[in-house]
C-alpha cells in the first residue's frame, strides 16, 4: 500500500512535525517507509526519527508513505493526517 503525500507544516519533517510522525509510526502494527518524491534518497523507516529529519523533506515538498502489515490502512491514515495538518492545529481525526 503506498501515498503520495504533500508535507503541509512549514517546518516539513524536522524537529516537532517529525517527533509526532515517527511516534505515530511505532503505534500501527505495520513495516512503514517514507521518502522523498524526488528520489534523492532512499526510503526511511518511518519510526525512525534520524532517517525521517535526514530525508531533509520540507513544508511544500511531497513525499510517498509505503506501509505493508495488518495495520497498513489506518497507519498511512493517521501519517497522512499528521503531514496535511499545519503545524499549531490538532490532527485529531
Amino acid at each position: 500500500m503506498e501515498r503520495t503525500v504533500p508535507v503541509v507544516p512549514e517546518d516539513g519533517l524536522h524537529a516537532r512535525p517529525a517527533a509526532t510522525f515517527v511516534e505515530t509510526a511505532s503505534n500501527f502494527d505495520a513495516e512503514i517507509t517514507v521518502e522523498a518524491v524526488d528520489g534523492s534518497r532512499p526510503p526511511v523507516a518511518a519510526d525512525s526519527i534520524l532517517g525521517v529529519t535526514g530525508l531533509g523533506v520540507h513544508g511544500g515538498d511531497e513525499v510517498i508513505l509505503s506501509a505493508e502489515g495488518p495495520e497498513a490502512e489506518p497507519a498511512l491514515d493517521a501519517l497522512e493526517n499528521i503531514l496535511s495538518t499545519p503545524a499549531g492545529q490538532s490532527n485529531a481525526a
